[in-house]
């Protein structure tokens, strides 16, 4: 017999609702995982990066950037403002970024701006107009807010190259005229 929390003059619906809600104690609870960015199911994602106070988020990114963004929420948070987190949020989508600031210039550039140049591109990693936007849109939102910047799209690839050669054999044959 289980002990009831209520008191002796509980209504009947009362029990009635303690009863029902007993069974959902049973219900296993993996904290732990939820909390986990590599552990958690994948349509659990949303919610655990709105628990971390992600800004912006979109169905259509891979999983493993989706996965990258949560792991790298918290240590965004904490610089929001820097141009290290500027590079954090670049790096959680997949891509690199060179920051140039406007006293690294020569000759030195307006003050507060700095040149971006992203460089998106990979297997996980989509370079299309859209998430490129969702990438810029989300520097914005972390550089520092005094500051303005012009954007250059770099595009990384690799190629592979191989050598293809064909034999043939060919006879030479001595034609020999007589005079």
């Amino acid at each position: 017999m289980t002990t009831s929390l209520l008191p002796p003059n509980a209504s009947a619906l009362e029990r009635a609702l303690e009863s029902a809600s007993a069974r959902l104690a049973d219900i296993p609870v993996p904290l732990r995982q939820l909390w986990n960015p590599d552990a958690c199911p994948a349509d659990l994602l949303p919610w655990l990066a709105w628990a971390l106070s992600i800004d912006s988020w979109s169905s259509d990114w891979p999983e493993e950037v989706k996965r990258e963004r949560v792991r790298q929420a918290i240590a965004i948070q904490r610089r929001k403002g820097t141009a290290q987190s500027v590079r954090q949020v670049v790096k959680s989508f997949g891509g690199s970024v060179a920051i140039r600031e406007w006293w690294q210039k020569a000759p030195q550039g307006d003050p507060h701006t700095f040149d971006l140049v992203l460089t998106l591109g990979g297997a996980s990693t989509p370079a299309s107009a859209a998430f490129v936007d969702a990438v810029i849109a989300e520097v914005s939102r972390t550089k520092p807010a005094r500051s303005h910047f012009t954007f250059t799209q770099g595009f990384a690839g690799s190629a592979h190259t191989g050598i293809a050669a064909a034999v043939r054999t060919v006879t030479y044959t001595r034609l020999a005229f007589a005079a």
